[in-house]
């Protein structure tokens, strides 16, 4: 069943991953957080893998967790619900620590979880008539897990808005406050995210690592502290064959 709830394919160095059950607006049920945390393992262990790529199939990115399942077990333990809801966790922390680009395709809806979802990509591409937010409110719940991810995309203030008041946002205003990374007009938009996945497939995966590495290293630490490790970044990537190659060949340009 989960190999129908995500379609995977994986070409040139990219492995895309796409949610595939657009009648339910690509709702996020147990079959497919399992689908996706196995095709992240996979990405973290195949060389082949360059990039991630998720999408939604039909209309939508992703409306979120299915409210069917989170109903289902309303009456569950609390130790039992809080296992169920740390195994899409484990997603988002999987994207996280993956060292290799994760980017989010998103059109139509952006929902909740789903909302959740794309931020924990690094790179998060909008379709001009896409929508972003987390109404969870409004349904009488709480989007507790996506707010570590939201708060640092986009400050307190503003978390605290979009959370409070489960508001809509279109992709400009999510670019602007940092939920979305472009607008892509709408008649470029496969395009432009196929351009994106190219460009890091066929960039340093060494440099690529070490700059999600760092980059997300910096969030519990003090600003001394975070030139202090951009330090020792650096160091490591000056040593790597990757780096050599390309100063070398760049020196050499007339």
């Amino acid at each position: 069943m989960s190999a129908d709830r995500l379609l995977v394919e994986l070409d040139g160095g990219i492995l895309c991953l796409t949610l595939n059950r657009p009648e339910k607006r690509n709702a996020l049920d147990d079959a497919t957080v399992e689908a996706l945390s196995r095709e992240l393992e996979r990405a973290d262990l195949d060389a082949e893998v360059r990039v991630v790529l998720v999408r939604g199939a039909g209309k939508d990115f992703c409306a979120g967790a299915d409210l069917a399942e989170l109903l289902a077990s309303a009456d569950d333990s609390a130790e039992q619900n809080e296992a169920h809801a740390m195994r899409l966790g484990e997603v988002f922390l999987a994207m996280r620590r993956l060292p290799k680009p994760v980017i989010a395709a998103v059109h139509g809806r952006a929902l909740a979880g789903g909302c959740g979802l794309a931020s924990a990509c690094d790179l998060v591409l909008a379709h001009a008539e896409a929508t972003f937010g987390y109404p969870e409110v409004r349904r009488g719940f709480v989007p507790a897990m996506v707010m570590a991810m939201l708060r640092r995309a986009v400050g307190e203030k503003a978390a605290v808005d979009l959370v409070l008041t489960g508001r809509l946002l279109g992709a400009a205003e999510a670019v602007v406050l940092g939920l979305a990374s472009r607008v892509v007009p709408a008649d470029g938009f496969e395009e432009e995210v196929a351009a994106l996945a190219r460009q890091l497939a066929d960039s340093s995966p060494t440099a690529l690592a070490l700059i999600k590495q760092q980059l997300y290293a910096l969030d519990e630490r003090g600003f001394e502290e975070g030139i202090r490790l951009g330090a020792r970044v650096n160091a490591v990537a000056r040593s790597t064959p990757d780096f050599k190659d390309a100063v070398a060949r760049f020196l050499e340009r007339p």
